[in-house]
């Protein structure tokens, strides 16, 4: 390939590039964190059924199908999430491409649910919203990762996350009642996502394919050249290529695994616990419930109710600034070691947290599957890994009215699940940066050899990894 042999990356300059990330998000993670944060009042369902069934639900009723409108977005995503594997054998634009159709269906059901003075079409069209953002969530991610050059895709991978807490931000901004939060502009605040879905399904066609998809899986080294030309510029990239190549020769001959082949494979035992740890932790360590529940956990904290949104607005603007914070260090950081404090400092904030309300005193996760897993392997890491979010945060949506009973310890649950996470990364992780997913295949292999005859055959550790693939 004849790539430019001077020019050399250390910022982040490439237009297209950056126009990929905005257009992917605004369609992906956003939407799943705009329908995260947006639901937070039950209040439509009583209103609703008064004037269908002139009656008022009791307070229970109301509980029970709120609860089930909060939890059936995550029942969605988990479809979403299974659907996707599937779909990520096929072209990863073309997925993110006919995903928008589902988000633009629910966001009209959300927009004449008003007008049919129906609640249950919220609940189809959050169900929609739930498939959306399941596909997405890993679609977006692999097109991402797999588009950005190697010292660049640790800041690409944040902004997944840096999107996704700005669609929560924007949820509690336009849900305030001074914008779309009013009586008269619900509906246009629930079907907000199809305007960024119809936004993404316009521009997204003028980006190429992802050119490692192209290269590895498809074997077009034309197509993926030409990719590669549009998204990362005139620039030497030459031994990235080389290191896909060397990938590709590897994996010669073995199609996608399926999440069943993964399992099975001991191969990679320790990357998938790592994956699903990390993933549980993501949605285990608390913020989830705190935007599911917001106005029930500020209104238990003292916050009058008419502060209520923006003390739920303050929580966001805090989760974006973070988030922006670490894309501008993340490439001047050890992977590993983000993670370690990241999960660290939650574990102390929850026991802080814990022994303050006791007394009455008034890490955005890196896409870890798209590093640790080879080529044949992703899609099925992904599927895991998203599948392992979903359960969880459906789990805590519809458990976490419980665990408030529990009082202050409540929170001593999320503790837990970030030491486990913490400690994990600690001692079972390899650091990932700048490495390619043969070196931190082989990394991984060196760290949980039970003999130290296994660490002598390092230097031919991507043959064997060949080896044990074939044998799928």
């Amino acid at each position: 390939m004849s790539f430019c042999p001077k020019t050399k990356v250390n910022n982040f300059n490439s237009p297209v590039l950056i126009a990929a990330i905005f257009i992917c998000s605004i369609g992906g993670t956003f939407q799943y964190g705009f329908s995260v944060s947006v639901m937070t009042s039950p209040s439509m369902v009583n209103e609703s059924c008064l004037h269908r069934y002139d009656r008022i639900l009791e307070e229970w009723e109301v509980s029970l199908i709120w609860s089930f409108t909060v939890s059936i977005f995550c029942i969605g995503g988990l479809i979403g999430s299974l659907i996707d594997h599937w779909h990520l054998f096929s072209l990863r634009k073309r997925c993110l491409l006919l995903n928008n159709f589902l988000a633009i269906f629910g966001a009209i059901l959300m927009l004449l649910s008003r007008t049919a003075i129906s609640f249950e079409m919220i609940i189809v069209g959050r169900f929609l919203y739930g498939i959306n953002s399941g596909v997405g969530l890993s679609a977006q991610t692999m097109y991402l990762t797999e588009s950005a050059p190697k010292k660049l895709k640790g800041m690409v991978g944040v902004t997944i996350a840096t999107f996704l807490s700005f669609g929560k931000f924007c949820g509690q901004l336009l849900g305030i009642r001074e914008l779309l939060g009013s009586e008269k502009n619900w509906p246009w605040l629930l079907s907000f996502n199809g305007f960024t879905a119809f936004l993404q399904l316009c521009t997204l066609p003028l980006l190429p394919e992802s050119p490692r998809f192209l290269l590895l899986e498809r074997g077009n080294l034309q197509a993926a050249e030409k990719a590669f030309r549009k998204l990362w510029g005139k620039k030497d990239y030459t031994k990235e290529v080389e290191e896909m190549l060397e990938e590709k020769a590897a994996i010669q001959g073995i199609g996608n695994c399926s999440v069943l082949e993964l399992i099975q494979n001991r191969r990679v035992r320790w990357q998938l616990l790592t994956i699903v740890i990390a993933f549980a932790a993501l949605q285990l360590n608390g913020i989830s419930a705190v935007y599911f529940y917001s106005f029930d956990v500020f209104r238990a904290a003292g916050i009058k109710e008419n502060k209520l949104a923006y003390a739920a607005l303050g929580t966001g603007l805090c989760e974006v600034s973070t988030s922006i914070v670490c894309f501008m260090i993340i490439e001047s950081m050890s992977r590993k070691v983000l993670l370690f404090s990241g999960y660290m400092g939650m574990a102390a904030t929850m026991g802080v947290l814990t022994v303050t309300i006791y007394f009455q005193v008034t890490a955005t996760t890196v896409p870890l599957p798209g590093e640790i897993l080879t080529q044949s392997f992703k899609s099925a890491g992904y599927t895991v890994g998203c599948t392992i979010n979903w359960i969880c945060l459906f789990v805590l949506g519809a458990l976490f009215p419980i665990l408030v009973n529990l009082g202050n310890f409540c929170f001593l649950i999320f503790l837990a699940a970030c030491l486990i996470c913490g400690i994990h990364v600690r001692f079972n992780m390899p650091e990932t940066k700048n490495r390619t997913a043969l070196e931190i295949s082989v990394e991984f292999d060196r760290m949980h050899s039970k003999d130290k005859a296994s660490e002598k055959k390092k230097s031919s550790g991507i043959c064997e990894i060949k080896v044990q693939q074939t044998k799928l």
